[in-house]
């Protein structure tokens, strides 16, 4: 089964949805050139996430996506905050910040029967997880709104696990890939594959249709995770200097530069592994470190040193999100880059 049969999409790309860094305006564009536009909402309160919504349905007809996080909220601990924000001390006292008045939390939420209502009211044709999937009792309800359900998986365990539950297309999120990674039955990044390799193992081990992820920036790329096996791709980063985009400008400024030919995976950021482009706290404190408190809550702490260096300029403290290859950036309309993903189909 394509992609195009399954949620009547004229082209087999989807745009990944990349919390942070765009809105519905995006989402709209690619929907509105035949691929299948991606809203993220874990950053998305209720009422944003309506409005999201609703600007979506006021200027496509088009299928569309809207992804969520499955993670299980951590519980905070102030040992563990304490370590991170002594980590952390030397940029607070280089920039002259106040370490009393950084509030805690990570802003990131799971799927709820709160979204869940809000949901209920749009419907949309795609509703996507990444870290597994919600509880049993969500995703019924998903399924009754007549919603596709899609999740990644970023070994064949995860791919078969996925399976076992029922969904319609696994994402297959090989190594390359810009953003966190979607693994949940392991935390071993031993275990993360790429693209070229993921794909056919996922394809030969399940029945469900696959779509391929990391490191597709070009029509070749396209082309070549189709005839992988893939029923469809999805792209991210390519999309990220599209005018549609509300990236800051040093992302934009590195993404445009040599910097971007060095990613890492992190979890400076978050508290989870995700690839960002290489830069100076990821170099000093991490790119893994053992300190960041659990997803999210590692966010809280080193935000305040990101708005400091990014008021000055610098992307010091930015999260830079991107794959491996931003070789297919442009900035370009998305529904122009969107059309020339599927020029070789």
């Amino acid at each position: 089964m394509t992609l195009q049969s399954l949620v009547g999409v004229e082209l087999p790309i989807i745009q990944a949805p990349m919390a942070g860094v765009q809105g519905s305006a995006l989402a709209v564009a690619v929907s509105n050139a035949g691929g299948l536009g991606s809203l993220p909402c874990a950053l998305l309160s209720p009422d944003a996430l309506r409005k999201e919504l609703a600007a979506i349905r006021a200027q496509t007809v088009k299928p569309f996506n809207v992804n969520f996080f499955c993670h299980e909220p951590p519980s905070p601990s102030a040992e563990r905050e304490a370590a991170w924000r002594a980590t952390l001390a030397p940029y607070y006292e280089e920039f002259g910040l106040d370490v009393s008045r950084i509030a805690e939390g990570g802003g990131r939420a799971p799927f709820s029967s709160e979204v869940a209502d809000v949901l209920d009211e749009f419907r949309p044709a795609v509703v996507s997880f990444h870290f597994g999937l919600p509880s049993a009792e969500l995703l019924a309800r998903v399924r009754t709104w007549g919603s596709k359900v899609f999740s990644s998986a970023t070994t064949v365990d995860e791919a078969r696990w996925l399976e076992a539950r029922g969904i319609d297309a696994i994402i297959a999120q090989g190594f390359e890939a810009g953003g966190h990674r979607g693994m949940f039955l392991s935390e071993d990044l031993d275990t993360q594959v790429g693209t070229l390799a993921l794909v056919p193992q996922i394809v030969k081990a399940v029945k469900t249709p696959v779509i391929a992820a990391g490191g597709i920036a070009d029509a070749n790329g396209v082309a070549a995770a189709l005839a992988l096996g893939a029923a469809g791709v999805q792209v991210g980063t390519a999309y990220l200097l599209c005018p549609e985009v509300i990236i800051s400008a040093v992302h934009r400024a590195a993404l445009k530069s040599e910097a971007a030919r060095y990613t890492a995976l992190t979890n400076v950021f978050t508290g989870r592994p995700a690839r960002a482009i290489v830069n100076r706290v990821m170099r000093e404190v991490g790119p893994i470190s053992g300190a960041a408190p659990a997803f999210p809550l590692a966010a809280s702490a080193i935000a305040p040193l990101r708005a400091k260096a990014e008021s000055l300029g610098s992307g010091d403290f930015s999260p830079l999100w991107a794959g491996q290859n931003a070789s297919g950036c442009k900035e370009v309309p998305a529904v122009q880059l969107t059309r020339e993903l599927a020029a070789d189909l």
